[in-house]
């Protein structure tokens, strides 16, 4: 399949100047979940996102780069780590990129990136795995900044969890700075996760509004899973119960809590102060 969709969106010319070219079409219909799914492609704007993408290994297929492209110094240090790894880039004009750019704010350079496997059996794990595990939140926005918190704080995985945001939307990756490409991340409903962990005897912490204990209270050593909900919904059914440790974040002001990206962070970083320091993870590189 990948590679059909490559023979379709590989440009035989190197410049395009019309939105209507079918090449873009096909780009621009990856802002599609459906699409995304059955092609397994993804689309990375910004230079800053590109560069994180190619750092963290993704698989590039092909970079499309505007006539009026940044030529900061950001985007500069993108297009030469695009050359050093031998990316074929199509040239567009100014009104056929905007056809593919996605968002209002579009520096002129725009990746088509391969999805990594989001399988959970595939999901490799350090002997003591710190893993986050997200249950219906639907903004691609809060998924992407929940990846980012997660790649900073050292996690082994995000996992998502029962109906929610596609990891590989254009907003997420944006709001994760293309660090959904940096750690695994892996989709199934919530009762396979549960048996996933409980499986592999990981304990489960879970953050619930209505909590007794603090999160401070929690021991996030070991081999542990931070669980978060929605912030209309909480967490389903299937995390409360038995050997299940219930949390909530103390809260000084009117609100009852926190936005679920903001809460994520504060059990992120708790669990990375009490486990100790873990060495800056090395960036990949252009392959090849």
């Amino acid at each position: 399949m990948i590679e059909s969709v490559r023979d379709a969106t590989r440009p035989s010319r190197p410049l395009i100047t019309s939105p209507a070219n079918p090449r873009l079409r096909a780009i621009a219909a990856l802002r599609d979940r459906h699409e995304r799914a059955a092609r397994r492609l993804a689309l990375v704007d910004g230079a800053r996102e590109v560069r994180r993408a190619i750092e963290a290994g993704a698989a590039v297929v092909e970079v499309y780069l505007s006539t009026e492209h940044r030529t900061d110094a950001e985007g500069r240090a993108t297009l030469d780590l695009v050359a050093a790894a031998g990316i074929p880039v199509v040239e567009c004009g100014e009104r056929a990129f905007r056809r593919i750019a996605y968002g209002d704010r579009p520096d002129g350079i725009l990746a088509v990136v391969e999805t990594p496997s989001t399988v959970l059996a595939e999901v490799r794990l350090s002997a003591e795995p710190l893993l986050a595990v997200v249950e219906g939140v639907e903004k691609p926005g809060n998924l992407g900044a929940i990846v980012r918190s997660a790649d900073a704080a050292g996690l082994d995985a995000v996992i998502v969890a029962g109906p929610a945001a596609d990891p590989f939307h254009p907003n997420a990756i944006r709001a994760s700075v293309a660090t959904v490409f940096a750690l695994p991340i892996a989709v199934a409903p919530s009762e396979v996760v549960l048996a996933w962990l409980r499986e592999r005897e990981i304990r489960i912490v879970a953050a619930d509004a209505g909590a007794g204990a603090p999160y401070t209270d929690a021991d996030l050593r070991g081999a542990v899973a931070i669980v978060l909900g929605s912030e209309a919904g909480g967490l389903g059914p299937v995390w409360r119960g038995p050997g299940i440790e219930a949390v909530h974040i103390p809260m000084a002001g009117l609100g009852d809590s926190l936005n679920v990206a903001a809460a994520a962070a504060v059990l992120f970083f708790e669990a990375r102060r009490q486990r100790g320091p873990v060495p800056r993870r090395g960036r990949a590189g252009p392959p090849g």
